[in-house]
């Protein structure tokens, strides 16, 4: 697959310089617009910059949504309405407690399909894949199981039962 990604977190200092450097890390380019410009306007660009070169893939990098930040929804409902993106997927951090799965839970407005669950390595028990996957009805597609670009793993449901009930 080719892919490109849209760095539509123009909010958080030094968000966009982060993922140009992991992206450059594995050869992938980054449409990037000023920090405070729409994201949504950064993602129609880089939907339109794949389209024009034959690009397969379009990932739209958002700023980290608060569960209690209704601007920082709606402003996810506009890019969603404005990307109309084949699969949307959270990505939560094992480690949020709670936190993680009351932003699953916002994000379920979206219309999620999936969610990759990151730092699973130094979650003891794996609990947040269980809330998660009931609270938004949907699969854990992936987990982050290191710091390494390679290190994320499909999701086995056999494994989370292994270190619930060990």
């Amino acid at each position: 697959y080719k892919v490109v990604i849209a760095a539509s977190d123009t909010f958080r200092a030094g968000s966009i310089e982060q993922l140009s450097l992991h992206a450059e890390n594995i050869g992938i380019k980054v449409i990037k617009h000023t920090y405070g410009a729409d994201p949504a306007a950064v993602a129609f660009d880089a939907i339109n910059h794949a389209k024009a070169r034959g690009i397969d893939v379009v990932l739209i990098d958002t700023a980290g949504r608060s569960e209690i930040n209704r601007n920082l929804m709606d402003e996810m409902k506009k890019l969603v309405r404005v990307s109309n993106p084949d699969m949307k997927i959270f990505v939560g951090d094992s480690l949020a407690g709670n936190a993680v799965a009351e932003q699953a839970e916002r994000f379920s407005d979206i219309g999620l399909d999936g969610s990759i669950l990151t730092k699973v390595d130094a979650d003891s028990r794996g609990g947040a894949a269980l809330s998660i996957s009931y609270i938004t009805g949907k699969p854990i597609l992936f987990i982050g199981t290191g710091q390494g670009y390679d290190d994320l793993e499909p999701f086995d449901p056999k494994w989370l039962v292994e270190r619930i009930l060990p």
